[in-house]
């Protein structure tokens, strides 16, 4: 076999072990049938989710929720912490930029759990609020790196031109720096959306009663068997998820001009 051929094979195998789950989950979701047998084509479960799912829908707003505002946050502040850690010397820098690296190789059950206790240990009332500010938390550090990894290309002298022109650190940040590390931010910003929507283990040491995300409440169904509704759902999420990557380099066009 030459290495064209190898390399083909490799790719196809490659596909297939990524993808045939998914094609095994969107044929199931049009299943008639519950169980894993073929029971015949219908829409009933997609009927199911529209019109009989009113928690599911709740738990999903939720999470929509909570992934745009944490995502925000963590990207506005991600962001001016990269920016100070790449170019402002002050003290303790190296440390900083250590214990900037912990909460991203910490175990998300270790950060549950320190979230949970110091918000009982400040009888802070867990729900919405507390998921977004654990959202918010764990999201930062994956923004800071995303964007550290742009400025590291960054050319400064652009920045001193911007100075030699007359323009302000306000200018310069917004009119110069910003613009230019625009590709990162927008990186970074739906990487924080798309953890904040994955969470699992975090949303639920630091969630209160009904205050349930669209993870912790497709975990509570699946507790009762696997219900078909769940594929439903999973492929709407599927699609929504391949809208989004495919409109990622237009979105970051549309941002940069």
């Amino acid at each position: 076999m030459n290495k064209k051929k190898f390399s083909l094979n490799m790719f196809i195998l490659t596909l297939v072990f990524l993808y045939l789950p998914l094609v095994v989950l969107i044929v199931q979701s049009f299943n008639s049938g519950k169980g894993v047998g073929w029971d015949g084509f219908s829409l009933k479960w997609y009927d199911e989710l529209f019109n009989h799912s009113a928690r599911l829908w709740k738990s999903f707003r939720y999470s929509i929720l909570i992934a745009l505002t944490s995502s925000l946050i963590s990207t506005a502040i991600g962001t001016l912490g990269a920016i100070s850690l790449q170019w402002y010397s002050f003290k303790h820098k190296k440390y900083l930029q250590v214990i900037s690296y912990l909460p991203l190789v910490l175990p998300d059950i270790i950060m549950g759990v320190s979230l949970l206790i110091l918000f009982t240990s400040i009888k802070f009332k867990l729900g919405l609020v507390t998921i977004f500010l654990a959202h918010t938390t764990f999201n930062i550090p994956f923004v800071l790196f995303i964007v550290l990894s742009r400025l590291h290309d960054f050319d400064y002298s652009i920045v001193e031109a911007a100075y030699d022109l007359g323009a302000t650190q306000k200018q310069a940040l917004t009119k110069v720096i910003l613009p230019n590390l625009m590709p990162g931010i927008i990186s970074g910003l739906l990487m924080s959306i798309t953890l904040s929507l994955d969470d699992f283990v975090i949303t639920f040491f630091v969630a209160g009663p009904g205050s349930s995300t669209l993870p912790l409440h497709i975990y509570s169904m699946i507790k009762f068997g696997v219900s078909p509704i769940i594929n439903a759902l999973s492929v709407i999420l599927i699609a929504g998820t391949i809208a989004l990557a495919m409109s990622t380099k237009k979105i970051q066009k549309y941002m940069v001009s």
